[in-house]
């Protein structure tokens, strides 16, 4: 039997064996992380698979930073395009608020959570603007979530992307995540994923869906729930002092303005070149504003804490 013949009848037996439910899947984050890119990702990859499929998504008033989701419904029939409350299969949460404000719609009996522990924190979440501000961010940890959610899984998906080279591979790292809870074949996965793709990506995208499958099927995920933790904000207020670096990547930078008009602190400019720069660092404090509105990536904030004593202050 050809390799073609025999795809096609996985295909045929995973359409007969269909059960009259659709698997709902839910897919939430941040305007600009690329929610409609992974759902309509998925959505192609079940019509590939004969499958029906039904996707509706919020995004319009988003923006860029705003709060983004989509539904994707699948199965031999399928009739409404939105999941009811507490009837998700899984959800797929490209930020760790997003995924935590949709838990309810999670099956809490069945249900899988799976969710990148990047936190983007809102600059209003905090009291005032100064460094080291106190954040009102949530601090719900992953235990917290194992107690209503037994699958549950969360990884600093952005950081092994980084690491890959290319932070944008966040989302196929979750892909690879999510391959693992639905009845697709590997090679279907990488198929569709390299139709979505800029070819130049092609390689790094294949590796980063390679490493967020291999992740979940470790037991890597265990020893990360510590990481979870240490990643969400202390319940309690600390008092720090922090040292701001704005990285600025030239050759992303298209000269959009965004960050320079929404900069709170007045302290970005576009050069003669139509490249941003940061005038004045002292300014800066911290509150990515301007990372998370960068429509090309083009700047990461790091801010590294110096934890002094309240004792110091005064």
């Amino acid at each position: 039997m050809s390799t073609s013949t025999s795809a096609a009848v996985k295909r045929e037996a995973r359409l007969d064996t269909a059960v009259a439910e659709p698997t709902n899947v839910l897919i939430v984050g941040v305007g600009g992380q690329g929610v409609i890119t992974v759902s309509k990702i998925l959505a192609q990859l079940c019509l590939q698979n004969k499958l029906k499929v039904k996707q509706s998504e919020i995004h319009g008033m988003a923006k860029r930073g705003g709060a983004v989701f989509s539904h994707v419904r699948f199965g031999s029939e399928v009739y409404s395009p939105t999941i009811p409350l507490g009837q998700a299969d899984i959800l797929l949460a490209l930020e760790w608020a997003e995924g935590l404000r949709w838990l309810s719609y999670l099956n809490p009996d069945s249900g899988t959570f799976i969710s990148d522990t990047q936190m983007i924190i809102p600059p209003f979440s905090c009291r005032d603007r100064e460094r080291g501000a106190t954040s009102n961010y949530v601090h719900r940890t992953l235990d917290q979530v194992k107690q209503h959610v037994p699958n549950a899984f969360a990884v600093d998906a952005t950081g092994m992307a980084t690491e890959l080279g290319n932070p944008r591979t966040a989302n196929t790292v979750l892909l690879g995540m999510l391959s693992t809870a639905l009845d697709f074949t590997v090679e279907d996965w990488q198929a569709i994923i390299a139709q979505s793709v800029p070819p130049k990506t092609l390689q790094v995208n294949q590796k980063a869906f390679v490493l967020g499958r291999e992740w979940i099927q470790s037991d890597k995920h265990i020893a990360a729930r510590e990481h979870v933790e240490e990643a969400t904000p202390p319940a309690a207020p600390m008092v720090d002092n922090v040292v701001v670096d704005l990285e600025i990547t030239e050759a992303w930078c298209k000269g959009c303005d965004i960050c320079v008009k929404m900069c709170p602190e007045r302290c970005l400019v576009l050069n003669s070149n139509e490249i941003v720069e940061l005038t004045d660092p002292d300014a800066c404090t911290g509150c990515r504003l301007c990372e998370w509105l960068c429509p090309d990536f083009a700047i990461a904030v790091h801010v590294q804490k110096i934890e002094t004593t309240v004792a110091e202050h005064r």
